[in-house]
């Protein structure tokens, strides 16, 4: 069968750098899929992206559908044929919707029953013919945010300036948003021309001589090799990050490090200040001795040639040097106040209309801090430390400088703690407390960090819960489950021996005493933990722990979240060992047999036991019992679960010596007892009924 080389490129007004990667990948996995659903066999897959344009080249592509051979059901043979023998309307009309004659229709059986059958060959298309199907993939691409242009109803990223679309070296069908495909494409907007490409082959090669470098990996290794010459040069380190560098690549078609300079009095203000300035604001690179301290340099990367480099380097200098300028006048003018005067603008400022301001918020800090003080049972300078903590936390969100850097918040917020006399552990904990800021972000490293940050998440998440606002589908405006994964990341670490029930009751305590509960607050506390629950599932997940174990240990109460992932890690290594298969079936029984029972039972007489198999069953319910309500370290888990596990030859026994439903209701019910106690016991660990074995 021939094969062609296949070429898609979609030209486009420039892209937010945010979308590109994404976009590119979309682009080739959608055409990839499209030609494997057709049936069209095809080799490498090269995806393309620059800021101006997305595509995708595909090699020895088939120029032709594969044949296909199938074997078709049809009716049951009591419907197909008729009281004479014949074939029905319903065969008939079967071999017709098929293209089969009825001839050549056969029967087949398929699980004790028989069924028509027909088997139909299709012969398959060419590939040309099938490329202009092409349009509905570009079309079902999708982006955080899209646009119309002119009078056109379709929406895309940007608007669609030319296709570029080969098949070998002919021009397929295609038309999407009025522009019809062809064999033309741009270069660099300011450098390069408009050009024919004759064949997808000479794709990449041809973009290069118009300033364009279309693959992103040659383009980003491209930056990463001129950023080392420039270090080897200077004899400086730049610290490349990731997020920085990929944003960057995406910013431009053929890519030209640079280096510049700025005045030495910037570097009186917080290397934070300069390095936003820098990266968030100009996505320069910010240049460090090999100290790692900031050097009065930065490195960016043009969209272009080398030449008139020197007018370049100007230009970037002025526009950093009127930021820094600025930000060295939100500084001073930030040190000029004092932490009372920013604490009085918090009571201006809404957090939420129906939750009050800032410093309504800040209240609910204080208190929620000092109940989880309490629960943590932490000393008086502790306690003292996180109350005057939760007072201030909030302050620098009206400094001037974090109004201009939102970025900063927390981080000017310790500085500025730390200059006006605060202690290191309130001024750290002022900044810790957003921690952690977004997934992979460090965790608060002071107990008093710790407290505030879950202290200001619990507000929040609470608050939001209490009026009615609850992250649905991707909308989660308030960023709550990202809190709550991280209130639980910092329990897990800490190990705290306080339950998340425990935190969810006293910040509705708070909320409810000041009348910020729209709903019952059965009911709100019911959807929190329906929240977190899902929150833990994700964390779980990400620890690679089957789906059943998750199931099992999420059952009932979350409790102690740090002992809650014990056990998942205990399920994990030992559901795989000969013996746990039998082991379940024994504590399954038992939870089987309590679903159905009273909630009311709950008195066990050992004066009615009538056999050693309840009197040993009942001591060692009683051993585990109480193991399970002196948990306090992730390793007593072990023992516990140690301890559960001799339950099951005990149960055993139990079952061959006992009947449950005994004629005497007495005996009756007490056994029950003993059955509906155990099963609490068991579940405290997990419900065992979950585990796929």
């Amino acid at each position: 069968m021939s094969k062609q080389d296949l070429l898609l490129e979609i030209g486009l007004e420039e892209m937010p750098a945010r979308f590109v990667t994404d976009a590119m990948y979309q682009l080739s996995d959608k055409v990839a899929g499209w030609l494997t659903e057709n049936r069209i066999p095809f080799g490498e897959v090269l995806p393309y992206s620059t800021p101006r344009r997305l595509a995708v080249k595909i090699t020895d592509v088939a120029e032709k559908q594969e044949d296909q051979e199938e074997e078709l059901r049809g009716p049951a043979k009591k419907i197909a044929l008729d009281e004479n023998g014949n074939w029905s309307k319903a065969a008939l009309g079967f071999a017709r919707g098929q293209g089969v004659d009825p001839e050549n229709l056969f029967f087949k059986e398929v699980k004790n029953t028989e069924y028509v059958f027909a088997n139909k060959y299709t012969t398959g298309i060419s590939t040309m013919d099938l490329l202009p199907q092409l349009d509905k993939v570009i079309q079902n691409l999708h982006f955080p945010k899209n646009m119309r242009w002119g009078d056109q109803e379709f929406k895309f990223v940007r608007p669609i300036k030319w296709l570029l679309f080969l098949f070998g070296s002919e021009i397929p069908r295609l038309e999407v948003a009025g522009v019809q495909a062809d064999r033309k494409t741009y270069g660099h907007r300011f450098l390069g021309e408009e050009i024919q490409i004759e064949s997808p082959e000479q794709y990449p090669t041809d973009l290069l001589g118009q300033f364009v470098i279309a693959d992103p990996k040659e383009r980003k290794e491209a930056i990463q090799h001129q950023l080392e010459n420039i270090q080897e040069e200077e004899g400086w380190k730049i610290p490349i990050d990731d997020g920085l560098l990929e944003e960057v690549n995406n910013l431009v078609e053929y890519p030209t490090a640079l280096h510049g300079k700025f005045d030495d009095e910037f570097l009186e203000l917080p290397s934070e200040v300069l390095i936003t300035s820098m990266k968030e604001h100009q996505r320069y690179f910010p240049v460090q001795n090999n100290d790692g301290e900031l050097q009065p340099y930065f490195v960016t990367v043009r969209n272009g040639d080398h030449n008139h480099l020197a007018n370049v380097v100007k230009g970037n200098e002025k526009v950093l040097r009127a930021r820094l300028k600025d930000a060295q006048f939100f500084h001073n003018e930030d040190k000029r106040k004092s932490i009372d005067h920013y604490l009085a603008k918090l009571e201006s400022i809404v957090f939420h209309e129906e939750l009050g301001t800032i410093a309504d918020k800040v209240e609910r800090i204080k208190i929620h801090a000092s109940s989880t003080s309490g629960l943590l049972q932490l000393d008086n300078e502790s306690e003292k430390f996180i109350q005057r903590a939760a007072s201030i936390c909030k302050f620098d969100l009206v400094t001037q400088m974090v109004y201009e850097f939102p970025e900063l918040q927390g981080v000017m917020g310790e500085k500025y703690a730390k200059l006006f006399g605060e202690d290191e552990i309130i001024a750290a904990a002022v900044n810790e407390h957003y921690q952690p800021r977004f997934a992979g972000d460090s965790l608060p490293g002071t107990v008093v960090g710790s407290v505030l940050s879950i202290s200001d998440k619990l507000d929040t998440i609470v608050g939001c819960f209490g009026i009615g606002i609850i992250p649905t589908g991707s909308q989660d405006p308030y960023a709550l489950r990202r809190q709550a994964a991280g209130i639980l990341q910092i329990m897990i670490q800490k190990g705290w021996p306080v339950e998340l029930e425990q935190l969810l009751n006293a910040a509705l305590d708070v909320n409810e005493e000041k009348q910020l509960l729209k709903n019952d607050r059965q009911v709100v506390f019911n959807q929190l933990i329906e929240f977190f629950n899902i929150r833990l599932k994700t964390i779980l997940q990400d620890q690679g722990v089957r789906y059943d174990v998750i199931d099992a240990v999420l059952t009932g109460r979350l409790g102690r979240v740090d002992l809650l992932i014990k056990r998942a890690e205990i399920l994990g290594v030992n559901l795989k060992q000969e013996t746990f298969k039998d082991a379940n079936v024994s504590l399954t029984r038992v939870l089987n047999i309590s679903k159905n029972l009273d909630e009311s039972l709950s008195n066990i007489d050992s004066a009615l036991f009538e056999n050693e198999e309840e009197k040993a069953l009942y001591d060692l319910y009683i051993s585990c019992k109480k193991q399970s309500e002196d948990l306090q370290q992730p390793e007593d888990v072990d023992g516990f679960y140690n301890r559960l596990m001799q339950l099951p030859e005990v149960i055993d026994r139990y079952f061959d010596n006992t009947m449950v439903n005994a004629d005497n209701e007495a005996i009756r019910e007490n056994r029950q007892a003993q059955m509906k106690n155990l099963s609490k016991v068991i579940l405290s660990f997990a419900d065992f009924n979950q585990l796929v074995l």
